[in-house]
């Protein structure tokens, strides 16, 4: 971007003003030709003496803040982005009011704005003043319409915006059309000398659009996830950039959404990121997002442990990155000085700690998931799945793995704790299971963030608070519904404008999730159950029964809730009702009819699927089910039967408890019994008075305990 930025402000320099002398135009000349050749002592001195002429003139003034900032290296952005407000305040302009001519004549300082806007990642500022421009493209010459136009189609997919980059994408191929054929009519009234050189740069930069054109193309396309039409284009890349890394990386990543990894790695590895230049030329750290890509990959491998390698090859690599460029820890970063403009994007730290976070809380390490990620949310604290995910390490890191989560009593020799004496006096004492309802952080403030049960309730009502309600989303769905009944269109490989036009409104769909991709309504409405369902069991661990039977009444009453979320809301609902004395109600959702489904998916709309598989079969994720979930319907219906005896025996009803034990150790194996339900059926022999020469002295009266559940749903 710097380079349009350069090439577009120097034409006030050059260009020819209805009030200007021939003398000012030679010192126009003499300033634009010093700056080009990188002279900038030189230009400054020839727009001063300009400038003394024509003081009234804010371009003078323009061109010359732009001369000082290439002087400094461009390292003086924040300097420039205020010359370029007080500039726009200057002449009594805004980009909300660009509707006129004469508005069309400040279009440099507004493309100039929403260029700084782009290297300060004000994504959102960006837009608004290049759609601004946009409405006046035609009466642009043809080098600047065509900037104007890159620059939407990054910001656009910078934003997860596919269907408008399309769209832009189409013009920019009529623009190049019409481009060419008026070149080819005005070269015959030139010399011969000058139209050669002229055609020549001219098909010069109509091939280097038409390259960057397929690569955003095939971006819009992956984002899409239309497949078909994305593995056209990723041809169209290779036939016109080769095998440079960009046109690879965008290669391995089409692959990657195939599922087809092991092509995606070989991909990355024939890639030579060693050619490519640094971040000060393009603002990226390709070695950097080689590392990370390898993380990604390793990750949808199921290889968790190779993919935390990856991606601290990759921050290491960023951190390196950060540290030639000026980019560290003494605030210049947030000054915007000191550093190259169009290096202000290389640093990718606070997405690689993104990745980490998620990738170390896979592999069983919460504690060191939840630093990484309260680094992250930091940056993206208007992300509700961040929110969740830390709620997630807090729920970890106090629920302890797997080995810690069933030490209480994992099989029938850990219901033992010890025994005492012998003989007849012989008695054995059972081990106590973790207390529950236990105050994770006495003494603490919840909003310190620390891994604790009560700071992950904050992060729970957080998430849910930035969750769209369901009466704003449905407009928007009707809003949208026409642009959404069109993107088939796009799917089956359809390019032209008027296919992509259409869809402007679509993008209103989204919810925004950055780094992330953005929401759909359908993972929206999945993400609000997986919520629901942590809250509830959060509410249950801090005691706040209530609050915890709310979440579950919730849960249950969503319209499009999974069949292993259902099967956990009944469970939470339940303990919360018993846990408040309202024993009846707990029994009608511990009925095993209220169990259908408990597949650990979640549910996905068909736009989420790409439109063909992969060459060869998909890998496993790597996502294993929690020991204590049932692995199938019966296994559930038969716990919903124990925890179902159990609330019979706090009604002292024991032939009905009787009767559930023995009919869901009938369903299950032997081995699956939980130890549980051993010690239930105990407690209902000692009750019918039939005690064996072994005596039984345990901490309570009896073990009716609801079997607590936590799934994580991605």
């Amino acid at each position: 971007m710097a380079e349009n930025t350069e090439q577009n402000e120097a034409k006030h320099d050059n260009s020819s003003s209805p009030g200007m002398t021939d003398q000012e135009k030679e010192m126009a000349a003499s300033a634009y030709e010093a700056f080009a050749t990188g002279k900038y002592d030189d230009s400054v001195k020839h727009l001063e003496a300009l400038q003394e002429r024509n003081k009234e003139d804010y371009k003078i003034a323009m061109n010359k803040s732009i001369v000082e900032f290439y002087k400094s290296g461009q390292t003086t952005t924040g300097n420039l982005k205020q010359t370029l407000m007080a500039m726009k305040n200057q002449v009594h302009t805004s980009s909300e009011d660009v509707d006129g001519l004469d508005d069309v004549e400040n279009s440099l300082l507004y493309y100039n704005q929403a260029i700084i806007h782009y290297h300060m990642r004000q994504y959102s500022e960006a837009i608004s003043i290049g759609e601004k421009l946009y409405q006046f493209l035609e009466p642009f010459e043809e080098k600047f319409a065509q900037a104007v136009c890159f620059l939407l189609v990054d910001l656009y997919l910078l934003t997860f915006q596919p269907e408008k980059a399309l769209h832009l994408l189409a013009v920019l191929d009529k623009l190049s059309v019409q481009g060419s054929t008026k070149n080819g009519k005005g070269e015959n009234n030139s010399s011969n000398k000058d139209g050669a050189n002229q055609r020549a740069e001219f098909t010069a930069m109509i091939e280097a659009a038409k390259s960057k054109m397929h690569q955003y193309k095939v971006r819009a396309y992956i984002q899409m996830k239309s497949s078909k039409a994305c593995k056209r284009e990723i041809k169209s890349v290779m036939n016109t950039a080769g095998n440079s890394a960009p046109s690879l990386f965008l290669k391995s990543n089409f692959e990657y959404l195939r599922g087809n990894y092991r092509k995606a790695v070989k991909l990355l590895n024939s890639s030579n990121i060693a050619e490519h230049p640094g971040p000060i030329k393009t603002g990226e750290c390709v070695r950097c997002m080689f590392w990370n890509n390898l993380g990604c990959i390793h990750f949808a491998m199921g290889k968790h442990n190779l993919g935390i390698f990856y991606f601290k090859k990759a921050l290491q690599e960023n951190d390196h990155t950060c540290a030639q460029l000026g980019d560290g820890s003494n605030g210049q970063s947030k000054k915007f000085t000191g550093i190259p403009m169009c290096a202000l994007l290389a640093n990718k730290r606070y997405e690689l700690l993104y990745n980490c976070g998620i990738q170390l809380l896979h592999i069983g390490r919460p504690l060191a998931a939840f630093e990484c990620l309260m680094e992250a949310v930091q940056v993206y604290h208007s992300n509700p799945r961040l929110w969740l995910r830390l709620a997630e390490c807090c729920i970890s890191a106090n629920k302890g793995g797997s080995e810690q989560e069933s030490k209480g009593l994992p099989c029938k020799k850990g219901i033992v704790q010890s025994i005492v004496g012998q003989g007849y006096h012989r008695k054995i004492v059972l081990a106590s299971q973790s207390t529950q309802n236990t105050i994770y952080s006495e003494g603490q403030s919840a909003a310190i963030p620390v891994a604790s049960m009560e700071f992950a309730a904050i992060c729970l009502r957080n998430a849910l608070l930035l969750l769209p309600e369901h009466q704003q989303q449905d407009m928007k769905t009707e809003n949208g519904s026409k642009s959404s009944s069109q993107s088939g269109s796009t799917e089956s490989g359809s390019e032209n404008s008027d296919a992509c036009s259409g869809k402007g409104q679509e993008a209103d769909k989204f919810l925004s999730a950055a780094p992330s991709s953005p929401l759909r309504k359908q993972e929206v409405e999945n993400l609000r159950c997986s919520i629901l369902a942590c809250s509830t069991y959060v509410a249950l661990a801090l005691g706040d029964n209530l609050m915890a039977l709310n979440h579950a009444e919730k849960l249950l009453n969503q319209t499009k809730v999974s069949g292993s979320l259902k099967f956990l809301g009944h469970l939470y609902a339940a303990e919360a009702l018993i846990s408040l004395d309202r024993i009846s109600d707990a029994i009608a959702h511990l009925n095993p009819e209220n169990v259908s489904d408990v597949s650990m998916g979640v549910l996905t709309s068909e736009q989420d699927q790409g439109s063909d598989k992969g060459d060869e079969p998909v890998e496993s994720s790597g996502k294993q089910t929690p020991l204590c979930y049932p692995s199938s319907v019966t296994s559930a219906r038969a716990m919903m039967l124990f925890n179902l005896g159990s609330a019979y025996c706090l009604r002292s009803e024991y032939d009905k408890a009787r009767k559930c034990l023995h009919q869901a150790a009938s369903m299950v194996n032997t081995k699956e019994i939980p130890p549980e339900a051993i010690l239930l059926g105990v407690y209902l022999e000692l009750q019918n008075g039939q005690r064996s020469h072994t005596t039984f002295s345990t901490g309570c009266n009896c073990w009716l305990v609801l079997l607590h559940f936590i799934i994580f749903i991605k």
